[in-house]
């Protein structure tokens, strides 16, 4: 068995809801005590040996569905987050990167994504990404338009990958929570190979303890990337 480093992790937060639910709260505390999760998940990465970025899925374009009460809830969560992770990010040199399409956020939240991107961009530990207003389809869409505008022709695979907004390496281990099973149009390009974990946790319950539980599994597994055993 040829372990692999486990570089790139993404994440699908799933569960704030029910947590919130279950404890007859409104849903509002569940994103509350999501956001403290991203919180310890980043800080336990960026300690981490082989981990170089860990990708969280925030807000897809489809969660503009849900009520505008909730969304508005959201969109101010976020400002809040980024203003006070800031401290947090410097003292364990950690990077903060967004993807999507932000410019769909008020001025003053894209203000503070671009603010917040730049005072953090020589950090090295980690790399935290925040896939915001994010759609995996239309991320490879944006890379392949932009390819052909630039006048390209006969688009290889490492055009598009270079084209797209995460131009790091691909996923290693996809983990989503509350037992769902399914992508949700997440990091398509990059999760290719990527190894998925389906956590029955509620993201407000998951602990870094149960990660290293899931990357003990992760390296014991065999990737073969369409080889064979030998």
């Amino acid at each position: 068995m040829t372990k692999q480093p486990l570089q790139h992790l993404a994440i699908i937060m799933d569960g704030n809801g029910r947590w919130a639910k279950q404890k007859g709260l409104n849903r509002t505390k569940g994103h509350e005590k999501g956001a403290e999760v991203i919180r310890d998940i980043t800080t336990y990465c960026s300690t981490h040996p082989t981990i170089e970025s860990v990708t969280f899925y925030a807000f897809s374009t489809e969660n503009w569905k849900r009520p505008k009460m909730e969304v508005e809830f959201l969109m101010r969560l976020l400002d809040r987050y980024l203003q006070h992770e800031l401290a947090t990010y410097q003292a364990h040199d950690i990077r903060f990167k967004a993807i999507g399409n932000i410019e769909a956020f008020s001025q003053k939240l894209q203000d503070r994504i671009q603010h917040v991107e730049e005072a953090t961009k020589e950090n090295r530990s980690l790399t935290q990404i925040l896939a915001l207003n994010y759609g995996g389809r239309a991320e490879i869409t944006a890379a392949v338009n932009q390819l052909i505008a630039k006048g390209k022709r006969d688009i290889t695979e490492a055009d598009i990958s270079s084209a797209l907004q995460t131009p790091y390496r691909d996923v290693d281990l996809l983990i989503r929570t509350s037992g769902e099973e399914r992508i949700s149009n997440y990091l398509l390009w990059q999760i290719s190979y990527a190894e998925f974990y389906f956590s029955q946790t509620l993201w407000p319950d998951f602990t870094t303890t149960e990660l290293d539980e899931i990357l003990d599994d992760f390296q014991h597994r065999n990737r073969r990337f369409g080889g064979i055993n030998e």
